[in-house]
């Protein structure tokens, strides 16, 4: 027994049966045993689990996050405190070691025995240091870099790149999708295979040097869904983004690491690309600012694409008014471009807001009819658009956008069978379909929607959901996180297909409480507008 090899410290005799379930929790531990592991803590919605940066709440959410969970530990036992309290509770805390390098962690667990069986109630832990400092090829002092959670960073440092010079985003810290190219490091684009291969870049991304050369700084390089072809913000390799706004809630992605980044407070903004949702879905899982830019606005050079037809540079904030400080430092005039006035209509498109679920739905029409009685929005157009028409237009969209990831990485994908996570290769394996034939006529309906929706942006705001729902727990089936991927997917693809600027605010709620963003979809050129508007809704909220 792992309780007979250590040394045990009690004031008191330690309750029969407590060491052996403790030895059961540990081998379970070790092995990814789930099973044991959610028998071992006490069912019900007041069962506990915290650590450095989430706190899970209920015995459903604490089996989901375990589910998803890829980093296993390999940690050993080194001392136990026990402190009974009576015969049928007691606390545990157990120092622990990795084996590999001594650094040392910390386990404190809530035992009572419940039915005659020792359960876990609550249980807090403190990740090993190997977890939480710099990485090693950036030697910077670990107490100024923010935890090393593996599947939020994939390298950090205090700072890892300095700004160039002083400037209007003096003291904000970034976190950079690792898609984007810095000097001096490797771009990992969320698999390992792919990063194992990867010499460091010799240039930085044009959008990433605006923003060192005004002032702001990079804290790290964050985590990305594989090769930025997912919604969920879950990483086979990595595991699943954190997300603290939902705790057991799926993150969202595929700017995933950066919006966790920027939700857990350890950086003000996360940079990242938007080609169907990627900015917006986050930001809306997680009760956060997101910008997906005008479509060609912000250059992409020196970033992995996905869909270039689509990809655009965006960003995650806490709030608008850093969003609207990168604004004004990336998009094109800028600082010349003064302060738009409120759109002359608001749009509707029941069409597509009826893929959202029924209580994200009610609560974007009751939010939008509330803004437009405080003046605060215009008056609400709906615009007819047969469901046929928003299913070709979404096909098309689906068609071209894998036919372009194909032609990005079909190549390598080919060469590295395997390599790939189940759901992102599933979706690669169908991109490999996709002929010249069927392109061609894609990028043809592409273009008639295309001039559509301009048509109905031109002075409107198309106000709807930035997801179908709130965001699904890290437990839920593939099937269950496929269908909300669907019905968020037909609305995120309008401003794709426009080329469109998208503002994600966190201005809903679902019917148990997870906040989802209302989306502000403008014409091209105006994301200062869109931003400002955003602004103002958010100060009335």
């Amino acid at each position: 027994m792992i309780a007979e090899a250590v040394r045990v410290v009690s004031p008191a005799p330690v309750p029969e049966g407590l060491l052996g379930a403790f030895d059961a929790y540990e081998t379970a531990l070790l092995a990814n045993d789930v099973a044991t592991l959610d028998a071992l803590f006490a069912p019900g919605p007041d069962t506990v689990r915290g650590d450095g940066t989430t706190l899970l709440v209920g015995h459903d959410a604490i089996a989901g996050f375990r589910s998803g969970r890829v980093v296993i530990p390999t940690r050993r036992v080194a001392g136990l405190q026990v402190r009974p309290i009576g015969d049928d509770a007691a606390l545990v805390m157990a120092s622990t070691e990795e084996p590999s390098n001594g650094a040392t962690g910390l386990q404190t667990q809530l035992w009572q025995r419940l039915d005659g069986t020792w359960k876990v109630t609550a249980a807090h832990v403190t990740l090993p240091k190997k977890d939480r400092p710099v990485a090693a090829a950036h030697p910077l002092p670990a107490a100024a870099a923010p935890p090393l959670d593996p599947s939020v960073w994939r390298v950090v440092g205090a700072p890892l790149v300095a700004p160039t010079v002083s400037g209007p985003l003096d003291g904000v810290t970034l976190a950079v999708k690792d898609l984007f190219a810095v000097a001096g490091e490797r771009l990992g684009a969320g698999n390992p295979t792919w990063l194992a291969e990867q010499a460091p870049r010799t240039t930085t991304a044009p959008a990433v040097s605006a923003l060192l050369g005004a002032g702001a700084e990079i804290t790290g390089i964050a985590r990305t869904d594989e090769f930025a072809y997912s919604l969920a913000g879950q990483n086979a390799h990595y595991g699943t983004t954190p997300n603290p706004a939902v705790p057991g809630g799926i993150g969202g992605g595929s700017t995933s690491g950066p919006a966790s980044a920027v939700a857990l407070g350890q950086v003000e903004v996360g940079l990242g690309t938007d080609t169907a949702g990627s900015i917006r879905v986050p930001a809306s899982y997680q009760g956060l600012v997101g910008i997906r830019t005008t479509h060609g606005a912000i250059s992409t050079d020196g970033v992995l694409p996905l869909a270039p037809s689509f990809d655009t540079v965006g960003w995650v904030a806490r709030a608008v008014g850093p969003a609207l400080r990168v604004a004004e430092v990336l998009l094109p005039g800028a600082s010349a471009v003064p302060a738009g006035s409120p759109p002359v209509r608001a749009v509707v498109l029941p069409t597509a807001e009826g893929h959202a679920s029924p209580d994200v739905a009610a609560a974007c029409a009751d939010r939008r009819a509330a803004l437009v009685g405080e003046g605060l929005l215009p008056g609400a157009e709906v615009v007819d658009l047969a469901p046929e028409t928003l299913e070709e237009w979404f096909a098309a969209f689906r068609t071209v956008q894998a036919y372009e990831a194909w032609a990005a990485h079909g190549e390598w994908i080919t060469a590295h069978p395997g390599a790939l996570g189940a759901d992102v290769g599933g979706r690669f394996a169908a991109a490999a379909a996709v002929t010249v034939a069927e392109a061609d006529a894609a990028r043809a309906t592409v273009a008639e929607a295309r001039a559509r929706l301009r048509e109905v942006l031109d002075g409107a705001v198309l106000v709807l959901p930035s997801s179908a729902g709130g965001a699904p727990a890290w437990g839920a089936s593939a099937a269950a996180v496929e269908s909300e991927r669907a019905g968020t997917l037909r609305m995120t693809c309008l401003a794709g297909l426009a080329g469109a600027p998208a503002v994600s605010v966190p201005l809903l709620r679902t019917a148990d409480g997870r906040p989802a963003g209302l989306c502000l979809v403008g014409a091209p050129g105006t994301d200062l507008d869109l931003l400002r508007l955003a602004a103002t809704l958010e100060g009335a909220a």
